[in-house]
């Protein structure tokens, strides 16, 4: 998305004002409309180091275009990367179709904390849901059924995070130095 700033980006920020303002302009409109949305977004950049400026600036512009506000893909997906059950759950899912007493089973016997509630397990299966990750399918029988699976953005996810976990497995002894380090120095 074009925005009024991007030719300055490149001139650099020694001229700008402390706060840098964005407009946004309607895709495709073409800049000599210069349709303002309404969406002025703004940033603080007294009491930050010049030198920083540029950059500060170039980060706030990408944030502002994919994730500010809580509800952001951005924002919530690394939420559910970070929680304490999801990625667990996608590991899971990873493998197969599983039913929910099912999945809550295996997940108290992989997760540190050695149970999962109900309430939670189906809390976390409804955000991964809503989010698009997970499938929930219906059984019609007595008793009625329900299997999760991961959807096809859940095992794009699910790879995504795989490489994650592989480069954090790679470096374990640096972490762990890192910490020695600052716990020493913090005691």
């Amino acid at each position: 998305m074009r925005t009024l700033l991007d030719p300055l980006l490149h001139a650099g920020l020694e001229h700008w004002p402390t706060t840098v303002r964005r407009h946004f302009l309607v895709p495709g409109a073409g800049a000599e409309s210069g349709v303002d949305m309404g969406e002025d977004r703004t940033i603080d950049l007294s009491g930050i180091d010049a030198c920083f400026h540029a950059d500060v600036a170039a980060l706030h512009r990408n944030m502002s275009d994919h994730g500010v506000q809580r509800d952001d893909p951005v924002r919530s997906v690394f939420g559910l990367l970070g929680d304490r059950w999801s990625t667990l759950i996608l590991l899971v899912l990873s493998l197969g179709t599983w039913r929910h007493a099912e999945l809550r089973r295996v997940l108290g016997r992989l997760g540190a904390e050695e149970r999962i509630s109900q309430r939670v397990l189906t809390l976390k299966l409804r955000t991964l849901e809503r989010e698009g990750m997970v499938t929930r399918q219906v059984i019609d029988s007595i008793p009625p059924k329900v299997n999760y699976a991961l959807s096809p953005l859940g095992r794009e996810l699910h790879s995504e995070a795989d490489l994650l976990i592989k480069w954090v497995n790679a470096r374990e002894s640096a972490i762990r130095l890192a910490r020695a380090k600052f716990d020493q120095i913090t005691d």
